[in-house]
């Protein structure tokens, strides 16, 4: 049977510590993401790529579906989105349903999970709210969600199911779209009745670096995860998501989640439960492992020294524009070029302004200027001034290959390579996470081939980094994204909520 279903997308990871906010020029920019887009064009720009729209629009095409696209939008982490911002994109997505009503059998959202917004603390939320509101209590609503979520009950109230990635980096975004399109099926075709829903908020904070799912614990808890859906143990589970949460959120719901689905309300608790305490087990192997940016070339020193075959990556964590940092902190920069490190590079700092000085000089010219740091303006994230060589230029036009990026077409603006003391510095006139090779090879740099590759990413940069890195090194150089929870001068967060595992708990 062919199903109609309304498909839109929202997305937003809000930093409340960061000194930007998601203004609608930003949305309809999209910053590293495709720019607003609206009705049909939505199957072309991402029907290719990899993210839950796409997922769920390629998972569509077999089933013969007829999908209705409205709009998707997005803007690059940052503080609050702005209330006109927020306005704005829901009304395109309200209207856009009411426009179908009576001629659509679902609805489709690809959401983030972690919007805050000047007006309300749970964008998605609120935008569910409004949604269920205008479809009524019995049109089945799917959600996607990334893994870094801050699920609230309003969130679960309002929809029908929402599915969260299991990767972190995100590899199985598309993945996850697919998914939602399944389990919607069976609500649609009543193989499936309305399930029982259990919601369980784990009462510790998770450092972002500690959720990657490469390394433990995550690796293994998410693969037990999946492994509980299909267990007999749990007769009727449909679905569970765990989401480890993004703490830089200054909200009531801050902090990591577990959903379950089940056809019995006895089995949906059980398996919520059952996995809640399997983490909770867990807590204290959430671990920070952060270095100076001296500490960690001095360790990278003495693997290369030691006859690391591979490239040693120093990740730059805390300014990674994907958690709402600025990509333009000088930390790092500073050390890799006073303490004489050869052969290394680092990208991508944001600053367009530098980027267009390097365009007007020409390839092969000398300038002296004083990059970054235009942000922030904290201790060792100021302006750095040195002479440098303008070895390469770039439109900032480049397909992404790598796992997280793929199907991308970025459009990062001026770029340039600029050279001091050993060091190649990439810059970029749009602020995205360094998380593809293409963004150093747009400029002649083989990542792999370097001693030394500097990145302002968290994790992301794992899924097309690792093959290259003999060891990957997380650095603490100040940034707008503070990975030390305890540090963070929360208001809002629930009392009792540990700011760290095992950490002291928050007053409220």
């Amino acid at each position: 049977m062919t199903y109609r279903i309304a498909i839109a997308g929202f997305q937003h990871e809000t930093n409340t510590f960061a000194p930007t906010r998601a203004t609608l020029d930003l949305f309809i920019k999209g910053e590293g993401w495709p720019p607003l887009t609206e009705g049909k064009a939505i199957f072309d720009v991402f029907g290719p790529m990899n993210i839950p729209i796409g997922g769920f629009i390629h998972a569509a095409k077999p089933k013969q579906w007829e999908l209705h696209p409205i709009v998707w939008a997005a803007a690059a982490p940052s503080s609050y989105v702005s209330t006109e911002a927020f306005e704005y994109v829901a009304k395109k997505i309200l209207d856009g349903i009411a426009a179908l009503k009576g001629r659509i059998d679902g609805v489709y959202l690809d959401l983030h999970g972690a919007m805050v917004t000047e007006a309300h603390e749970d964008g998605e939320g609120e935008l569910l709210r409004r949604v269920r509101a205008l479809v009524g209590p019995d049109m089945p609503i799917g959600v996607s969600l990334d893994l870094h979520a801050n699920v609230t009950p309003e969130m679960v109230q309002f929809s029908d199911v929402l599915i969260g990635y299991r990767t972190y980096p995100h590899l199985d975004m598309a993945v996850t779209g697919a998914r939602v399109l399944h389990h919607m099926e069976k609500l649609l075709t009543g193989e499936r009745k309305r399930q029982a829903k259990a919601l369980r908020q784990l009462p510790f904070l998770i450092p972002l670096t500690a959720q990657c799912t490469f390394i433990e614990p995550c690796k293994s808890l998410y693969q037990q995860m999946g492994d509980m859906e299909h267990s007999a143990a749990y007769p009727g589970l449909s679905s569970m998501s765990f989401s480890p949460g993004f703490h830089p959120a200054d909200i009531y719901h801050s902090g990591p989640s577990v959903i379950a689905y089940a056809d019995t309300q006895a089995i949906a608790d059980k398996a919520a439960d059952d996995f809640t305490r399997a983490i909770t087990e867990r807590e204290a192997e959430f671990k920070l492992n952060l270095l100076s940016p001296v500490d960690a070339i001095e360790q990278a020193r003495k693997l290369i020294l030691a006859g690391a075959s591979k490239s040693i990556v120093l990740a730059d964590v805390q300014d990674n524009p994907g958690t709402g940092a600025t990509s333009d902190t000088t930390g790092l920069l500073a050390a890799l070029i006073s303490e004489h490190v050869p052969d290394a590079t680092l990208g991508l700092l944001y600053d367009p302004e530098v980027a267009l000085l390097a365009h007007q000089a020409g390839e092969g010219a000398e300038i002296e200027v004083a990059v970054g740091g235009k942000l922030l303006n904290v201790e060792g994230a100021r302006p750095y001034r040195n002479r440098f060589k303008v070895a390469k230029l770039g439109d900032g036009k480049f397909l992404c290959t790598g796992p997280f990026y793929k199907g991308t077409t970025m459009a990062l603006g001026p770029m340039a390579r600029l050279q001091c003391n050993g060091v190649d510095l990439v810059l970029a006139s749009a602020r995205v996470q360094a998380a593809d090779k293409e963004m150093y090879r747009h400029l002649s740099i083989e990542p792999g081939k370097r001693q030394i590759v500097g990145v302002k990413s968290t994790v992301h940069f794992r899924g097309d980094f690792t093959d290259i890195a003999h060891d990957i090194l997380n650095v603490e150089s100040p940034g707008a994204f503070i990975e030390r929870a305890e540090t963070l001068p929360y208001k809002k967060l629930r009392k009792g909520m540990k700011l760290s595992p095992k950490g002291r708990q928050h007053p409220g």
